[in-house]
């Protein structure tokens, strides 16, 4: 287990730094001034956020070593491709980018083969999917994947599927030290209309019971069906304010609910 182990590829993991977001900010301004040592400075000072990562890998069968290394990877990527001048913190940038690294790597060595012309496609998507995430700041859409390698929909959409390993939807894809955040919480809820649980009236009058900003937070959520990461940028919050401002928001609710249920 990783917090048994001190020494991860000859690196102390007990005195790794830590950065401030104001340092960090200092030394990419320092980077773009061509200053190598301030990005070896961001590198080592985000080895913990690699070490948080691999966590979830390590029931692979892969070695710790190998993953953190393949991590590391996709740090640097990360930092090179970091822009100051978008409202994100580098930790939410770079945690998909060191998870996208990993998967590519376990993908590589899946002994569950996959034919190479598929493979091909499914690699060059995700190449383009990188370079659109770091022009735009954004996930781009299948569509505007398939558009720029002219390939059909349907072709990237099975090419992705077909390297793609399965995951729990309660697997934990990040954890900034309080409530996790899970595959779940990523996935918007796109049946909106009717029959949603949400438009009984014990709920509705449960809903009014919670103060402006979670009942904004769930209206966006469960009646709208955006993801956690859509909602933290219009409400100007993080992901992990979001997901736990939902879960204390949805708490309330439920046991509003079941206490009135009882007095029926």
């Amino acid at each position: 287990m990783i917090a048994n182990k001190v020494e991860i590829c000859g690196v102390n993991t007990s005195k790794l730094p830590v950065l401030t977001n104001k340092v960090m900010r200092e030394l990419f301004v320092e980077i773009q001034n061509g200053n190598e040592e301030a990005r070896d400075k961001l590198v080592n000072g985000n080895l913990r956020l690699v070490l948080s990562v691999i966590q979830r890998f390590t029931n692979r069968g892969e070695y710790v070593d190998d993953l953190f290394q393949v991590g590391c990877i996709g740090l640097m990527k990360a930092i090179d491709n970091f822009d100051l001048n978008q409202n994100v913190k580098f930790s939410t940038y770079a945690v998909p980018m060191i998870i996208g690294e990993i998967r590519r790597y376990l993908r590589d060595n899946n002994p569950i083969r996959v034919s190479r012309s598929l493979r091909d496609i499914a690699y060059k998507a995700l190449q383009v999917r990188d370079a659109l995430v770091s022009k735009n700041s954004r996930e781009p859409s299948i569509n505007e994947i398939a558009e720029a390698l002219d390939v059909p929909r349907e072709q990237i959409i099975f090419a992705l599927d077909a390297i793609q390993e399965p995951i729990s939807l309660f697997e934990p894809i990040y954890h900034d030290g309080g409530d996790p955040i899970f595959v779940m919480d990523q996935i918007g809820d796109e049946k909106n209309n009717d029959n949603s649980w949400l438009e009984r009236i014990a709920v509705k009058e449960a809903l009014n019971k919670l103060n402006q900003r979670e009942k904004h937070i769930l209206t966006l959520r469960f009646f709208d069906g955006k993801t956690q990461m859509e909602v933290a940028d219009e409400v100007g919050i993080s992901q992990a304010q979001v997901s736990r401002l939902e879960k204390a928001a949805l708490h309330h609710m439920r046991k509003y609910v079941q206490v009135n249920n009882k007095e029926v």
